[in-house]
């Protein structure tokens, strides 16, 4: 039945999303507890401060993976099932969808470190790449661009999730991309742009650390 197969989904998801590898990787490389350094905040901009670049790349291109992956599986899982609820049909988009939006929340609020995490930058990009490459791409490039004039890392995620959903606002108006992928990138974007609240705050008081300074990010 794809109801069950879709809650199947949301939970493989949320799981594999609340894997730490900030966590692992700060124990592993230097012994230490990355949530008790820097920010604490449980991703990879914390780690390249606080560990090295060479490891928060690592964690970085982990938390993307962990989101390419159960992204594709949420395909394999569902596969050509499909159920109509009042003429909307749930499918494998379907399923890309939650798989993409639950190893976002798995990844902010994971239940092995007491429901706390990152801010789920890597994790929403690597979901959105399998799910829609081009505007994955365009967000990514938004988001690179800014990081290199403002060398502002939490500016250039925020403005690089709105890219995102900007592009699905217009393909879903103009060239009829199924709604899905719109509710997708709204939610999604909302996650990151609460995930950086305090450094929206932090950008606005004038008083946000650029990247590599030490500080809050």
């Amino acid at each position: 039945m794809i109801i069950g197969e879709l809650v199947a989904v949301a939970i493989i998801a949320y799981l594999l999303g609340s894997i730490p590898f900030a966590l692992i990787v700060g124990k592993l490389a230097a012994g230490i507890d990355i949530s008790e350094h820097g920010s604490g905040n449980v991703g990879g901009t914390n780690v390249a401060r606080t560990v090295g670049l060479k490891m928060g790349a690592l964690v970085i291109f982990l938390d993307f993976a962990k989101a390419i992956g159960v992204v594709i599986l949420a395909k394999v899982i569902v596969g050509d099932g499909v159920l109509f609820v009042a003429g909307f049909p749930l499918d494998w988009q379907v399923a890309r969808v939650i798989a993409g939006l639950m190893v976002m929340v798995g990844h902010n609020w994971s239940v092995f470190i007491k429901f706390r995490g990152g801010k789920g930058v890597a994790t929403y990009f690597g979901g959105c790449l399998v799910i829609w490459w081009e505007v994955a791409l365009i967000g990514a490039f938004i988001a690179a661009i800014t990081v290199l004039v403002t060398r502002y890392m939490s500016m250039g995620s925020i403005l690089g999730s709105l890219g995102v959903l900007c592009a699905l606002i217009f393909l879903t108006l103009f060239y009829g991309f199924t709604p899905i992928y719109l509710v997708y990138g709204l939610v999604a974007a909302a996650l990151v742009v609460y995930q950086h609240r305090e450094n929206i705050g932090r950008l606005q008081a004038g008083t946000e650390l650029r990247l590599w300074g030490k500080g809050k990010n």
